[in-house]
């Protein structure tokens, strides 16, 4: 018997795909598909509901802060902190500041001073936030690392923006309250701290994400790389697959695929669509996004969104190849990176074992 209609509103693409799999009759097939259609609507709706609101109030340059929060609120929602909820909100406040300081602290630090701000930064995230890598959270607040990075302010805005923080701790933190607060009673995060290992999986991966973006953010800044973030997205998503793994060359690959197929199919789609719906291929893109489980899809997706922004600054045809030229840089330091981390870190296993 399907779920109710809620419910399966609730489930992720790739579970309701799943259930459609195992469905014997074309009604309850239809019935799935519908849930998920109507799932990635609601998303885009209230996703251009929530951030044009925000955006409105603190400005048009703060767009990137509530494009996070957004991500944030639908991530924490489903997933906790791993501890108890009194820390937790302490930590989502230390996140918050992090997220609106760090980024525009590097835009003006000297270069030396770009990998210990992004590695401690970075790995402060991922430790508060992301217990379990599994659960996919930790792509969320990387995101958001990453995009505030590539959109720094300064004076007022930056008021506004900690002011936007603020509005979205609140926010955040009734829904942390409200979903999670009888979970994890007995666990504090002074315990998560004790516990931390590089014998530990998630703990390793934590490690290898923070210092592989730390490295590609500070290159991009100081050699000027343009939109140099789409480096940033495309090695943090390399190095976000858990388990952790050395052999990275499949998602390589297939990020890769992704990128071309999805910057090539906004460039046609530009083309030959009247100029009154360019605005609309973003949007576009979510919607579509909702329906995708695989990798190469998902990336594909992605593009949509990203192009749309870079068309207004770049025109169509740069934009479309700095797409690809910052996702093959991104991509192809990644796969180095975690070559050279993985044999560095089973040397050092190996060691601490003999």
């Amino acid at each position: 018997m399907p779920v109710k209609f809620y419910d399966a509103l609730q489930l992720d693409p790739s579970i309701l795909k799943r259930k459609i799999a195992a469905c014997d009759t074309r009604k309850e097939k239809t019935y799935y598909w519908i849930a998920m259609a109507v799932r990635s609507v609601l998303i885009v709706a209230f996703a251009i509901v929530f951030i044009s609101l925000l955006s409105g109030v603190f400005g048009s340059d703060n767009t990137p802060m509530a494009v996070a929060l957004f991500c944030m609120m639908l991530g924490i929602r489903f997933v906790n902190f791993e501890y108890c909820i009194g820390d937790s909100l302490i930590t989502l406040a230390a996140v918050l500041v992090i997220l609106v300081l760090a980024p525009c602290a590097a835009a003006v630090l000297p270069p030396i001073l770009l990998v210990p701000l992004h590695f401690g930064a970075f790995f402060a995230l991922l430790y508060m936030t992301t217990q379990r890598p599994e659960m996919g959270n930790g792509g969320l607040y990387s995101f958001a690392y990453i995009y505030l990075t590539g959109n720094p302010v300064v004076g007022e805005a930056l008021i506004r923006r900690g002011l936007l923080a603020l509005v979205g701790y609140l926010i955040c933190g009734a829904i942390l309250f409200a979903k999670h607060r009888k979970q994890h009673k007995t666990i504090r995060f002074h315990h998560v701290i004790q516990k931390f290992s590089l014998s530990t999986p998630a703990h390793l991966w934590q490690l290898r994400m923070a210092l592989g973006v730390s490295f590609i953010m500070t290159a991009g800044q100081v050699f000027g790389v343009e939109r140099f973030m789409w480096m940033g997205f495309a090695c943090a998503s390399l190095l976000s697959e858990y388990p952790y793994s050395g052999n990275t060359a499949t998602r390589f690959q297939q990020r890769i695929v992704g990128t071309i197929a999805g910057s090539g199919a906004f460039f046609i789609l530009y083309l030959i669509t009247p100029q009154a719906f360019h605005s609309l291929m973003g949007p576009l893109g979510g919607l579509c996004l909702g329906f995708c489980t695989d990798y190469r899809y998902k990336t594909a997706m992605n593009c949509f969104g990203a192009l749309m922004l870079g068309t207004g600054i770049y025109g169509l045809q740069e934009a479309v190849l700095l797409r690809m030229a910052d996702t093959l840089l991104g991509v192809t330091f990644g796969l180095v990176f975690a070559t050279i981390f993985h044999r560095l870190a089973t040397t050092k296993l190996r060691l601490n074992n003999v």
